[in-house]
């Protein structure tokens, strides 16, 4: 195990390269199942997730090959293998080989998907959506088994939008008979990535961005070459870093129309950001003031950046209230930054932070990946050095973060955990 150190007080200047979208690759990869010859994703990026997805294609019989931030996978070997537990249990975004072998074989049988522990996040929309559309699903020794004659196409009405509920169901529908019309349906880009991965193989999706999303079925599906989009959340992190001890940071390779609820915000507190075609140029200021912010659907101000947020809130003047919607355990964070001298107190679904406190450094452990992002910005931010364990958890979602810091100035190193703190952090 290891731990990041953080030593905190350097102010940041230079660029930084985003890559390419996690929540993109977590789904377009187990996509490339449905083809019927080889598949090729670039701009793919180099993280733990998306190394999982692929030991799992392996399993099932695919083929995966790296060059570079593409991947090549030949799916013509795949077998409808049961993927019970294991692998699958690293990381919720399994739960999309679901969608894509019932597209595919028309029955599958994944173990419960684990991932990040933000409360309770049912699939039950999921089911629904494959129960539509043909499929009987049961859950056995703890694994979903799905299985069906046919699928036909059906109109699913989703009683809360979710992304991974109608990626899922677009996964399953591409090939099944007639036309699936999901309503409520999410409008996150990643879906439009996927949709446009699909579209190249030859399904025939569309409404894709908008609540309401028609998708013809197809016999066949071919392989093509896709590039994924920048990682808005990456971006984000970034962004709100530069916000926090940015001297000149220019964010590079990003779609500024993805980030707009941040950049306001940003601009509200009295960030300097100045947005071109491709970058974003940040310059901190020493008077920010404080916002209040809610996290909502797509394009609301995302959940994924609400920790980062709360983080550089701490630096504001004044008092700002984060409300979380998405998810009611969001907010792990806060007793780990509290150790670090935050004045932030929970109330239900908010965080109340009393701004223009300095942090220390301190010994504190993420919970989850974006926890994890928000003690590395603390951890910029603050006096001394800050220790962070659970970085198995960064590592998830965050392409050679260390480098990218020591690129902008930063000073952090990795240590490996004695065996004394690997005990403690897994009693913790």
């Amino acid at each position: 195990m290891e731990k990041l150190m953080v030593e905190g007080g350097h102010p940041l200047r230079g660029k930084v390269q985003v890559s390419g979208a996690k929540n993109s690759a977590v789904a377009l990869v187990p996509a490339a199942i449905l083809a019927d010859s080889v598949v090729s994703i670039e701009n793919l990026p180099e993280i733990s997730d998306v190394e999982t997805l692929a030991s799992l294609l392996e399993d099932i019989g695919a083929s995966v090959s790296y060059e570079g931030s593409r991947m090549t996978v030949d799916p013509t070997n795949v077998i409808p293998m049961p993927l019970p537990n294991g692998r699958v249990k690293k990381l919720r975004a399994s739960y999309y080989m679901m969608g894509a072998m019932l597209g595919k074989f028309k029955r599958a049988a994944i173990g419960l998907p684990g991932g990040c522990n933000l409360g309770p996040r049912p699939i039950d929309q999921h089911i629904k959506g494959f129960e539509a559309l043909g499929a009987k699903v049961t859950n056995e020794h703890g694994a979903i088994y799905l299985r069906a004659d046919k699928l036909r196409g059906a109109r699913i009405y989703l009683d809360v939008v979710s992304v991974g509920a109608t990626i899922n169901i677009m996964l399953a529908a591409v090939k099944a008979e007639g036309r699936t019309v999901i309503e409520n349906a999410a409008k996150e880009p990643e879906i439009i990535d996927v949709a446009t991965l699909l579209t190249s193989m030859g399904a025939k999706i569309k409404g894709v961005g908008t609540n309401v999303i028609r998708i013809d079925g197809v016999e066949e599906l071919n392989g093509c070459a896709h590039s994924i989009i920048p990682d808005r959340i990456e971006a984000g992190t970034y962004i709100i870093a530069a916000a926090a001890m940015g001297e000149e940071v220019l964010v590079d390779n990003i779609i500024p129309d993805h980030l707009e609820s941040l950049i306001a915000k940003l601009r509200e507190m009295g960030v300097q950001i100045q947005a071109g075609d491709d970058q974003i140029f940040i310059r901190s200021s020493p008077d920010l003031t404080s916002v209040d912010i809610k996290t909502l659907v797509y394009p609301g101000f995302a959940t994924d950046l609400q920790q980062p947020m709360t983080v550089l809130l701490t630096k504001a003047q004044g008092t700002g209230i984060v409300t979380d919607t998405i998810y009611n355990a969001r907010f792990k964070h806060v007793d780990e930054l509290r150790r670090m001298g935050a004045d932030i107190k929970v109330e239900g679904r908010s965080a109340l932070i009393n701004g223009k406190k300095r942090l220390q450094g301190a010994r504190v452990k993420a919970s989850d990946l974006r926890a994890g992002a928000a003690l590395i910005i603390a951890g910029l931010m603050a006096e001394g050095v800050t220790e962070i364990t659970g970085m198995e958890h960064v590592d998830r979602g965050y392409e050679n973060l260390e480098e990218k810091l020591l690129t902008l100035g930063a000073n952090v190193w990795r240590e490996k955990l004695s065996t004394e703190e690997a005990e403690q952090v897994k009693s913790s």
